[in-house]
């Protein structure tokens, strides 16, 4: 039996991933494949150790991890990877594949052209209410953001 895992990068706002629960519904339908899991690489939780987990446990037998990734940066190239040969080594049984990235494709560039028209009567930013960063912590040990140092 195959699974799908959407694994995205994560949020600490609490809700977030109620989008890729929707995608992961769609998927469903469009692939016929019923067990569809999302989770994430950090943050709030479910992550991606226990939801392979999860899967082995429902029966199945090949895994395929499909990052809700952009661009290819170091999660793609290094991290998941890593990760995912590591937890590999936990279930000889089970083929896991690491699939594509959303990378480009013509999609996307149509859907961003909707989100441009949608958002042609947004207001002026200055008119918008931030939410208090206050009322999202940064957990324990984790940084708000990785600095980069320019090139020279």
């Amino acid at each position: 039996m195959r699974a799908i895992i959407l694994l995205g990068h994560g949020s600490r706002v609490a809700g977030a991933a109620w989008e890729m629960e929707g995608l992961a519904d769609r998927l469903r339908e469009l692939i016929g494949v019923s067990l569809v899991k999302v989770c994430f690489l950090s943050r709030l939780g479910p992550h991606l150790p226990e939801t392979l987990e999860a899967c082995v446990t429902e029966g199945a037998t090949e895994i395929m991890v499909i990052p809700y990734f952009l661009h290819s940066g170091l999660h793609i190239l290094v991290d998941i990877p890593e990760e995912l040969q590591k937890l590999a080594a936990e279930y000889p049984r089970t083929r896991i594949v690491f699939g594509k990235h959303l990378g480009y494709d013509d999609v996307l560039a149509e859907l961003l052209a909707r989100r441009v028209d949608e958002s042609l009567g947004f207001p002026d930013v200055r008119e918008i209410k931030v939410p208090d960063r206050a009322n999202y912590p940064v957990p324990p040990g984790q940084g708000e953001f990785v600095e980069v140092i320019p090139d020279k």
